[in-house]
Order: C-alpha cells, then sequence, then structure tokens
C-alpha cells in the first residue's frame, strides 16, 4: 500500500459558543515544511500543535489554517481608558481653540487606534482537547486522501516495472544473436585488413573471448530483475514512508538500464534501452509524490 503526499483534510465542530475549523492541504516535499495559521488563543498550544502534525504526516509541504470563531457571545476586549483620556485631552485642546462641542467625542474616541483591542484570552484545557479532536478528525480525512491518491500511484508505478520487465525479457532473446553478429563482424574485419592466412586462430580465440567477456550484459540483466522485483516487494509491504527506498531502487535500475546500454553495441538492444529509460523517467516522477 502506498500513501501520497498530496491530500487535503478538514473538520468542524462546535463545543461550548466555539466552533473549531481546521483545514490542511498537503503537497510533495523532501522534508516536512510546515505553514501554521493559528489564532491568539491556541498560541500557547502552538508547540503541541506542530508535534500532532508532524506524528501524523511524517513530511510533505503542509498549510494549515486553523480558525475559531465565538458564537452566542461577544468577544472578549480590553478598552484603554489611560489612552482614551491621553487623546481626550488633545481633543479637548484643539476644541477649545476652534470652538467646537466635545460632548458627543466618545464614540470618535473608541474608534481610535488601539483603544479597543481583543483580550488576551487562552483557550481552556477543556476546550483544547475538543480542539485536537478536531484536529485528528481532519488529519485522518487528508491521509484518507493520501491512501486514496497512492493507490493510483501504486497501480502506475507497477505498470512501468512491468514495463521494463518486457524490455529486460526482449533483449535476453536478443543476446545470443548479438554475440554471434559481433564475433562474425570482427572476422570479417581481420580477414579484410589482416587477411585470413595471416590470422593466428588461438590468438583470436583468446583476444575474442577476453573482448566478449568485457561487453557480456548478463550479470546486469539479473541486477536488473532482481532490483524489480524488489521494487515490487517493497510496494507490497504495509509499512508507511516508502518514497526515499523506492526512489534509491529506481536508481539502482537505471545504473543497470544505462550499463546495459553502454555495452550493447545492437540497435535492437539499444532500443529496448530506449524504451526502459522512458518508462524509468516515468516512475521517477511518480515516486517523487509517493509518502
Amino acid at each position: 500500500m502506498l500513501k501520497s503526499m498530496t491530500g487535503f483534510g478538514s473538520a468542524e465542530q462546535t463545543f461550548n459558543e466555539k466552533t473549531f475549523l481546521v483545514e490542511i492541504k498537503a503537497l510533495n516535499g523532501k522534508q516536512l515544511e510546515l505553514q501554521l495559521k493559528l489564532p491568539a488563543l491556541l498560541r500557547p498550544y502552538e508547540f503541541e500543535i506542530r508535534n500532532i502534525l508532524q506524528e501524523h504526516l511524517g513530511r510533505g509541504t503542509i498549510d494549515c489554517f486553523i480558525n475559531i470563531k465565538q458564537n452566542g457571545t461577544t468577544k472578549p476586549v480590553n478598552i484603554n481608558t489611560d489612552l482614551i483620556k491621553a487623546y481626550y485631552k488633545q481633543i479637548e485642546v484643539l476644541a477649545a481653540e476652534l470652538k467646537i462641542d466635545t460632548n458627543s467625542v466618545l464614540s470618535a474616541l473608541l474608534r481610535l487606534p488601539e483603544v479597543v483591542t481583543p483580550a488576551n484570552d487562552v483557550l481552556a484545557e477543556n476546550d483544547f482537547a475538543e480542539f485536537k479532536k478536531v484536529l485528528i478528525t481532519a488529519l485522518n480525512n487528508l491521509n484518507q486522501h493520501r491512501v486514496e491518491e497512492g493507490s493510483g500511484l501504486e497501480k502506475d508505478l507497477r505498470e512501468r516495472i512491468e514495463n521494463i520487465k518486457e524490455q529486460e525479457e526482449a533483449i535476453l532473446k536478443l543476446e545470443p544473436l548479438r554475440k554471434e553478429r559481433i564475433v562474425d563482424e570482427i572476422k570479417q574485419l581481420l580477414e579484410k585488413y589482416v587477411g585470413k592466412e595471416n590470422i593466428d586462430n588461438n590468438r583470436m580465440e583468446q583476444e575474442l573471448i577476453y573482448y566478449m567477456e568485457k561487453i557480456d550484459i548478463h550479470e546486469e540483466q539479473i541486477r536488473l530483475r532482481q532490483h524489480c522485483e524488489y521494487f515490487k516487494t517493497i510496494l507490497a509491504e504495509t509499512e508507511e514512508g516508502k518514497g526515499k527506498k523506492l526512489s534509491f531502487i529506481l536508481q539502482e535500475i537505471g545504473r543497470e538500464i544505462n550499463t546495459t546500454g553502454s555495452k550493447a553495441y545492437d540497435a535492437d538492444i539499444q532500443k529496448c534501452v530506449v524504451k526502459m529509460k522512458d518508462e524509468l523517467e516515468k516512475a521517477k516522477e511518480q515516486v517523487l509524490n509517493v509518502l
């Protein structure tokens, strides 16, 4: 089972005349990059909230928006009376100079900057316990979305690996013909430039064996099959956080494909190598989204 790094989850619940709203969006990322927006009521709990998010999300680029709406009662505020008095003294002096009545300036004073400010309340412990339930629900919804996205990724990755294996099987059939063709071409070149009567057959046989060993791709094909099977085994495991491991295996698959291509000296095998590289690049793109 695979889990994608992309997903969205939200949850909303009302408790004690407060409505908690949590929205979480996740995109792919090498590490955990968390952007957290929360109201002042939750500032003292920020560290705990971040720990909960990290524990449930692992890694990725995360945007988390949290809001608290107060229902049924007015929001608590602070009125800075000292500041109002200071404003009023200045207004009184100005009004005396301009001969303006100051009997109805209170409403204007209350609208001046920093006169009325929200109270710095902290969410009660029992309210925070209820909020955590909302947060966990949003995280569960997001992770369910990740699982759904991951099933599509797994299907696509299996298809890419199977396509690579098909090309490897095609190479296996072409390999004997390749060796025969290379040996025949070398013999023809020697006969052409050295002369058949001047060829030392024993020496030529030794050189051919040495050369054929250098361009042999049998070991590369064995390792390629093993890497493909290991990749499928990892896909089937139930553990989470397999994205990096799958990426490492794809690197090894790519190394065997590249070595096969460099040793091939055969147009038909090179075509198979190109097709394998195409499937490999598509698999690498998909693995970037795997948690």
